[in-house]
């Protein structure tokens, strides 16, 4: 019965989620980077606003009277001087966003500019403590490079200017002689603290938002993309278990999702070729079973041989402590151990005189034939051991591979013990049958030869019971 799926369980709900984050993301950063354009927009403005301001002050000075200015500190006090500086804090006056205004000449050395007048000292702000500019003193102009070019016309600053007079924005425009000659420039310079941090504020959160949205972008791509792989693998690991022949290996993965019910189905379809698998087998023993005893039933002395070692094989397992599902497999493969007697003709099965080494040869195939019979169908090692394995020793004398010890498995060592002794204890066309006591006498004195003692005195503890 297919289990309801909750809407939120849904892989495709999860998917859907992950695209309106990223989108939710994307439309976040889209309106960051649209204050960020209004803010280049405003600042734009701002520039074109300070240009206005510096070209019209410097048509207001008087550049006859600036050139009279003498150049050292006591032209602060000089009429020329008294006259320039008012006139430029009229102009800041009318445009209150100037912080400063000043004019400057240049000197012999290049890249090397000198203030004319700056009405700021004369105001007392600076005490002489800090930065001056009085008319002569010297300022490095070469780090700006709009500056420079302000006596080919009016120019304002790229960029906010950060110096030891603090963050400003400046403008700049020559001041021209009655022959249209710029003899200075005249600066001005809007605070531009607020303006500079809140671009700072704002590139600083667009970086962090986009650091923030690349690790959650990859958090989200990793948890999905293991949300997919990881039961994928685990699929695939399955379909491999299958292919091998492990029809009862379970793909275990939780969850209400689509893949959680794919693996669901699929544990069904390994269940029903199991279950399929086991009836074909069961078939297939069933008949096996049947030309045994149809085999067993030409001769009298065979009869019942392998239901009989199938019996003792399960005593000996039970004893020594097999698993219940082992000893199933065991008895199974007991009753079919000598299935590769039919590969042989029934003069030699049925022979009372000495084989031939020829006819012993072919006796010694038995093993293998039995084994070329059942493989097709019967896949599991310790079943197809018994039949192949059976005949071999403890210490490596048997056939047909020569095992020895650990190397024969335990399955084989027991059906070997248990065909021994029926063998010994019935009778058959070439020799009489022992009594049980001589039958056990037999099995010790070959214990550690060819029978593991293991096994001998499991099953003589398994007969007395």
């Amino acid at each position: 019965m297919r289990k309801p799926r909750f809407l939120i369980n849904s892989f495709q709900t999860k998917v859907t989620l992950a695209f309106v984050f990223c989108l939710l993301f994307i439309v976040g950063l889209s309106n960051l980077l649209m204050y960020e354009y209004s803010l280049n927009t405003q600042f734009d403005s701002l520039r074109d606003k300070l240009m206005v301001i510096a070209r019209n002050a410097a048509v207001a000075v008087d550049a006859d009277v600036l050139a009279k200015v003498p150049l050292n500190r006591a032209g602060i006090n000089s009429p020329e001087y008294k006259i320039i500086s008012e006139n430029l804090a009229r102009i800041k006056t009318i445009n209150p966003s100037l912080r400063y205004i000043y004019t400057m000449g240049k000197t012999a050395e290049p890249g090397i500019w000198q203030f004319i007048v700056d009405p700021d000292p004369v105001s007392g702000k600076s005490n002489l403590k800090g930065p001056t500019a009085f008319p002569g003193d010297k300022y490095d102009v070469r780090r700006f490079p709009q500056m420079q070019q302000a006596f080919y016309g009016p120019v304002v600053d790229k960029d906010f200017t950060v110096d030891e007079w603090g963050v400003f924005l400046s403008g700049y425009a020559p001041v021209y002689n009655k022959e249209g000659k710029a003899i200075a420039v005249l600066g001005v310079d809007m605070n531009a603290e607020r303006v500079y941090a809140l671009q700072k504020t704002v590139k600083l959160r667009a970086f962090s938002i986009l650091g923030v949205g690349v690790m959650v972008s990859i958090i989200l791509g990793l948890l999905i993309s293991r949300s997919v792989v990881k039961p994928v693998g685990k699929l695939v690991l399955g379909t491999r278990k299958i292919a091998s022949g492990d029809l009862d290996y379970k793909v275990d993965i939780k969850g209400k999702d689509e893949i959680a019910e794919l693996a669901e189905s699929f544990n069904n379809m390994a269940s029903s070729l199991s279950e399929s698998r086991q009836k074909l087998e069961d078939y297939f023993y069933r008949v096996v079973q049947a030309m045994v005893r149809s085999l067993e039933a030409k001769h009298a002395y065979t009869k019942g041989h392998s239901d009989r070692v199938s019996e003792f094989s399960g005593k000996i397992a039970r004893e020594m402590g097999l698993p219940k599902k082992k000893i199933q497999l065991l008895m199974k493969a007991a009753q079919l151990h000598d299935i590769g007697k039919l590969g042989i003709q029934d003069d030699i099965l049925n022979k009372s005189d000495m084989l031939s080494d020829n006819e012993w040869d072919l006796i010694h195939k038995h093993p293998v034939v039995g084994e070329e019979i059942l493989k097709p169908v019967f896949l599991d090692e310790e079943m197809l051991s018994v039949i192949r394995s059976h005949h071999e020793h403890f210490d490596g004398s048997g056939y047909p591979d020569g095992l020895k010890g650990g190397q024969i498995s335990v399955f084989a060592q027991i059906v070997s013990v248990a065909d021994a002794f029926d063998a010994m204890t019935s009778s058959r066309a070439y020799k009489k049958n022992l009594t049980e006591e001589e039958a056990v006498l037999i099995l010790k004195k070959n214990s550690g030869s060819q029978f593991n003692p293991k096994v001998v005195e499991a099953f003589i503890k398994a007969l007395k019971a």
